[in-house]
């Protein structure tokens, strides 16, 4: 990561896997909107690791226009890290990302960076009139927003949308935490939203892709569930073990309750049992809690 202060300006960072069909058209796409918003600027496209004629495409490109970099993977490494890696190689204090393929308006683009005046992050929700979203991944995208907006308690309108406005201090700020993959989004979302930074949607449509998608439906479902706990626990321990420690106390006293009231006496071992896991729970709860005090000292 560069260690100079990045600069006024944008740098667009584009993350591409095989995707030739699209990537020339959303370079072009996305060069002409951020050329009449008068700003120092930069495209920088990672190729991560394709397989097709994309890098042959962006060296092209790239050869022809001193704003666009390419930072070629030597093999597939994900997009977290690709993103990772046009982030970490940006010149300038605005970052805003978007994907190769085709799906995102970039024309809404000036609208992010407007909307970055007030917060610290804009995000592109996939709500508008037109969104193409297959409805074999509606489900679990419904109820990963769901459990998204219940950890966070935040009202979070799309928590993994690939376009987006941020700012380079934040997000080198949970530079740590971000991962390689998929959940790069889902990630710097809960981080906003849990440390109250604020966070602006702004409806967008959401067009069929070009090409094949790389997201592997019951893998990384799985893996965004497990992201947000990991997040929301990272930040906010109380909240997790905590929860967990009410709810085996509570279970404790309902069961001694129950057993009194049907069995006329309790079920000591039992109850004293799910009582004392309430008790650690609790213990774990506040050591994570003063850790994370002192982290943030």
């Amino acid at each position: 990561m560069t260690t100079a202060p990045p600069k006024p300006g944008l740098s667009v960072v584009i993350p591409c896997h095989d995707e030739e069909g699209a990537i020339a058209e959303t370079i072009a796409a996305v060069r002409v909107e951020v050329e009449r918003l008068h700003t120092p600027f930069e495209i920088l496209i990672v190729n991560d690791g394709s397989t097709d004629r994309s890098p042959a495409i962006l060296d092209q490109l790239a050869a022809a226009s001193p704003a666009l970099r390419v930072l070629h993977n030597g093999e597939n490494r994900g997009y977290g890290y690709s993103l990772k890696r046009g982030i970490a190689d940006a010149a300038f204090d605005t970052i805003l990302i978007t994907d190769a393929d085709g799906t995102y308006p970039h024309d809404r683009i000036p609208d992010l960076l407007a909307a970055l005046r007030n917060a610290d992050m804009a995000v592109g929700a996939r709500i508008g009139q037109n969104v193409n979203i297959p409805l074999a991944r509606r489900p679990a995208k419904w109820a990963l927003l769901k459990y998204a907006r219940w950890m966070a308690r935040a009202d979070i309108k799309d928590v993994n949308s690939g376009m987006r406005a941020m700012r380079t201090a934040n997000v080198r700020r949970f530079w740590s935490m971000l991962p390689d993959g998929f959940s790069f989004t889902t990630t710097i979302t809960l981080a906003h939203h849990i440390n109250r930074l604020p966070v602006v949607y702004l409806p967008i449509d959401y067009h069929k892709r070009v090409g094949q998608s790389g997201i592997h439906p019951i893998k990384d479902t799985i893996n965004f569930f497990m992201l947000v706990l990991r997040t929301t626990m990272y930040f906010r321990p109380l909240q997790v073990f905590g929860g967990l420690a009410f709810l085996f106390m509570a279970l404790a006293v309902a069961q001694a309750i129950f057993t009194k009231a049907v069995f006329k006496d309790i079920h000591d071992i039992s109850t004293i049992a799910l009582f004392m896991l309430g008790v650690q729970f609790l213990g774990f709860a506040l050591l994570g809690d003063l850790i994370n005090s002192r982290r943030a000292d």
